[in-house]
């Protein structure tokens, strides 16, 4: 009985996670149209690496990394430091 009980368990846990739907738009970076929208989510702007520097001057707030989100942002990037829409 206890044999049984834990193979049906086995294939009803089985069968949920065939049927849970995976949601891969929510994993993909979101692209915004504008500095403004993404300074929105993103108040420094999104770095491509923790490598770079800032070359426009002194900044109020520190860069999110993601070479990702930075890749779909590159032409936000004004002064081409490897910084989209710092602030």
């Amino acid at each position: 009985m206890k044999k049984c009980f834990t193979g049906l368990l086995a294939v009803a846990i089985a069968l949920l996670m065939i049927t849970i739907p995976i949601n891969s738009a929510a994993a993909a970076p979101a692209k915004f149209k504008n500095c403004t929208e993404l300074n929105k989510t993103y108040p420094g702007g999104v770095a491509k690496n923790a490598k770079v520097r800032n070359k426009g001057g002194k900044t109020k707030y520190k860069p999110t990394v993601s070479a990702e989100l930075y890749k779909l942002h590159t032409g936000m990037d004004r002064d081409k430091d490897g910084i989209a829409c710092e602030r």
